[in-house]
């Protein structure tokens, strides 16, 4: 943000109440032809925090993408106060190819920021967006899916050691929040590093819009605009139940023991006790059943979709929960709608 009221970037400068739509150049192809990421910019008349919203730095993560289009464009933003910077696809070339990460230079953007000019391919990209949008923002919301062939419950991740990154982890309101320090190169560590309050926001499967999950992620950034005193008309979030789980609680990946079809017992965001079968593993004949339980109480975060698996395959991500969470859990959950403990898995 620049000293009177107006966003800049290295190409363009966007005045208060201004909007402007950019295809901003950020490498080039083969044959030369420039390499452009969508890029809204929405500065409002009046004074407030400059944020970013940003999606798809792995290519085939699609859900992110439709949040950050509908707050760009068809949320009502005359009234904003502060400077938007929406970000739908960061990783064009993984897009357009339906990757996970860069197609040809095969390397992962979200591993490479915050870039650096004169460096790999990966690198200078994720320079040119760091630098001219990210870097001038105070906080800022990076959407992700699970990679294919599994879904994630929507959840938030950030480090609440920083008061910025848990003032808004805790203003998107969503049900769960994994307290960590971001990966080097990701964008969410480099810029909470860098003083820019930075989460991730972790939501449903690869290659497809889920709209529940959408519609609750909107509700999750409204929630951090109202918090932000960005839109008037916004409504802060307040979930019936929150588990806060902190690197010192029990987690892990069940993996795979034997190669096979699996079926899956639980939904992501499922309520397991320890000692549930969580899924079971048997051969093309149905033979050699392999059962796999939950090692302690917990939360579900994420499961397979694709049912097939070798040795050492993750099947799910279970996130331990203490007795009050759990309870709070039942509680919201009706018992004719409750599915956590399907019979069939007992």
């Amino acid at each position: 943000m620049s000293d009177d009221g107006g966003f800049t970037y290295d190409g363009g400068a966007v005045g208060p109440g201004e909007t402007q739509n950019v295809r901003y150049s950020i490498s080039e192809t083969y044959l030369g032809d420039p390499v452009r990421i969508p890029v809204t910019i929405v500065n409002g008349e009046r004074d407030g925090p400059t944020a970013f919203l940003s999606a798809a730095s792995h290519g085939d993560e699609l859900n992110g993408v439709e949040v950050v289009r509908e707050v760009a464009h068809e949320w009502d933003l005359s009234e904003l106060a502060g400077t938007l910077v929406c970000l739908p696809v960061l990783n064009v070339p993984g897009f357009l190819a339906q990757q996970r990460y860069l197609p040809v230079y095969d390397r992962d953007l979200n591993r490479s920021f915050p870039g650096r000019s004169g460096s790999t391919s990966a690198k200078r990209m994720a320079h040119r967006i760091y630098t001219n949008f990210v870097e001038p923002c105070d906080f800022g919301i990076d959407f992700h899916t699970s990679t294919r062939g599994r879904t994630n419950m929507l959840h938030a991740r950030g480090d609440l050691t920083d008061d910025g990154v848990s003032r808004l982890a805790r203003a998107f309101g969503s049900h769960v929040i994994i307290d960590s320090e971001g990966p080097s190169g990701t964008l969410r560590g480099e810029a909470t590093d860098a003083g820019i309050a930075t989460l991730t926001v972790e939501m449903g499967e690869a290659h497809r819009f889920q709209r529940s999950l959408i519609d609750d992620a909107l509700d999750g950034v409204e929630s951090v605009f109202a918090e932000y005193e960005m839109l008037d008309s916004a409504v802060v979030r307040r979930p019936n139940w929150r588990t806060v789980v902190a690197g010192s609680a029990e987690k892990t990946w069940l993996r795979a023991d034997s190669g096979g079809i699996v079926d899956v017992h639980y939904e992501s965001g499922s309520l397991v006790d320890a000692g549930d079968r969580i899924a079971t593993i048997t051969n093309p004949f149905k033979e050699d059943v392999v059962a796999v339980s939950a090692p302690f109480t917990g939360l579900l975060l994420g499961v397979l979709e694709n049912p097939v698996v070798y040795p050492g395959n993750p099947l799910c991500h279970l996130v331990e929960v203490d007795e009050s969470t759990e309870r709070a859990i039942v509680a919201d959950r009706p018992a004719e709608h409750d599915d956590t403990r399907p019979t069939h898995a007992e």
